[in-house]
């Protein structure tokens, strides 16, 4: 049986200029490393945007009761979207998903804008996550086909760096003008920058890395390779189908919620062993682990990261622009972690640098708690949370370089799908579970008060607090142990 192999890396000349220095932003890449960026660069503007808008827009169009699921539709197509893609970019190259992936999130955000029903926002939103699922993992198999391998890491650290002014005036523009146009052109406005993207990405892609990978001889195997896995395509379905009720269920907390849930259970199982590494959950050396490391650090440190703001205007009495203000330095010290990791003198640790990111992503979760007690300063939470985003740029990045280094040419988008697989599905679980263990202990209460009630009128909701904050630091610190299991097993 032959081995399927990559297209040719490009002429010798081609190959001499990489050598001889050209960077990502050399004149071989320039219009590659731009486009691409700018795809992340709209993604991140959308992500920061959209939630200011999203509480005007759910009240405008009377579905305030639906307003998580105009959140939770995204990710559940979004899951779908990513296998999709990776099936599609192994076969047929990034091209087609990324083209299609960029243009049902443009069509998504019209959908938005011009919905006339909760319902039908709702369905825009959905339409958006499809497109974002196809785009995100078509982006990994760009950087691993398009860039050499000493490269990548510098292209990773660019995309991080792209959420940073985003995370900065994301909000202030989309409240701007919400206030003076309206919340539908928060939706409108955003599809025009679209066309930077197409215009320098797309034809950069066509000739560095379009077209499938390339398999040596004509046999059965390099057939049944260029098809797609009908499997994994309805285990994708079950995932997302079953994440929607698993969401369901943990936003409606009563007895019969358990039916949905157990569905939900039943079709997520089967299809998270089915779509992820074998013994990626008993973090089996190299991939599996990789895989496993990424979903633990996103979804702890996303799901705590949720209740920062909450807990420091009902706990501590600031006000809501306060309480996001002391989680802003943390958009620019994950970049600068992206950005130390990037360095070619590091390459040699990077199993390390895991280590050290889980070590301060640990401690920023267990520090933030503290201002609980009065006696704390605020500051501690903005500081340990610079810290934790910092550990967050060293993790978040290295999981995606060695991710490329591990991953066959041929299956650089199936496994870029499960690192994100891997993300997503774990930031909702624990988010779930962290938000169900918060409202056991009283924590819904919270949300009963004004934001500008005073602390002593509302009460200490410690105890909720704790429930969530405790867990997610436990989750973080086994993911200290996962780290150290990212280099590829050893043969023989």
């Amino acid at each position: 049986m032959t081995a399927l192999k990559p297209r040719a890396a490009g002429t010798a000349a081609e190959l001499l200029d990489a050598e001889l220095g050209g960077g990502v932003l050399g004149s071989r890449y320039r219009a590659l490393s731009v486009g691409i960026v700018s795809v992340v660069l709209l993604i991140a503007f959308e992500a920061t945007a959209v939630g200011t808008a999203m509480p005007v827009a759910a009240r405008e169009l009377r579905g305030v009761e639906l307003y998580a699921f105009g959140f939770s539709a995204v990710f559940t197509t979004s899951l779908f979207g990513m296998v999709v893609a990776g099936q599609w970019a192994d076969r047929r190259g990034p091209l087609g998903p990324l083209t299609a992936g960029i243009s049902a999130f443009a069509a998504g955000l019209l959908l938005c804008g011009t919905a006339g029903t909760m319902w039908l926002f709702i369905g825009g939103r959905a339409v958006q996550g499809l497109g974002g699922g196809l785009v995100i993992v078509a982006l990994y198999v760009v950087v691993g086909r398009a860039y050499p391998q000493r490269l990548q890491p510098g292209v990773l650290a660019a995309f991080a760096a792209s959420w940073v002014i985003p995370s900065v005036i994301g909000p202030l523009v989309a409240g701007t003008v919400t206030e003076q146009l309206g919340w539908r052109w928060v939706f409108l406005g955003i599809p025009t920058l679209v066309l930077v993207p197409l215009v320098l990405a797309l034809p950069a892609i066509r000739r560095t890395a379009s077209g499938p990978v390339e398999a040596a001889g004509d046999d059965r195997a390099a057939v049944r390779a260029a098809r797609f896995d009908g499997r994994r395509i309805r285990l994708a379905l079950a995932i997302s189908l079953g994440t929607g009720l698993m969401q369901y269920a943990a936003q409606d907390l009563r007895r019969l919620s358990l039916l949905p849930a157990a569905v939900g259970a039943a079709l997520l199982v089967p299809a998270v062993r089915g779509l992820l590494p074998r013994g990626t959950y008993r973090a089996a050396r190299g991939l599996p682990s990789v895989v496993l490391l990424r979903g633990i650090a996103a979804g702890a440190f996303i799901s705590a990261e949720s209740f920062v703001p909450l807990m420091l205007v009902t706990q501590r009495g600031l006000s809501p622009t306060l309480a996001g203000l002391s989680l802003a330095v943390g958009g620019a010290t994950w970049a600068l972690g992206s950005f130390v990791q990037s360095r070619p003198r590091v390459e040699p640790y990077r199993e390390r640098l895991a280590v050290a990111g889980m070590v301060l992503v640990t401690a920023a979760i267990a520090a933030a708690p503290t201002v609980l007690i009065p006696s704390v300063p605020v500051v501690v939470v903005a500081v340990a949370w610079a810290w934790g985003c910092f550990g967050m740029g060293l993790v978040i990045s290295s999981t995606s370089v060695l991710l490329l280094k591990l991953s066959p040419p041929e299956e650089s988008g199936t496994n870029s799908a499960a690192l994100q697989i891997s993300d997503g599905l774990s930031n909702v679980l624990l988010l779930a579970t962290g938000g169900a263990a918060f409202a056991a202990l009283g924590g819904g209460a919270v949300g009963a008060h004004t934001v500008t009630a005073s602390v002593a009128a509302q009460g200490s909701h410690a105890p909720a607090f704790a429930a969530v904050y405790v867990p997610m630091a436990v989750v973080a610190l086994v993911g200290v142990w996962v780290a150290t299991r990212l280099g590829a097993p050893k043969s023989g």
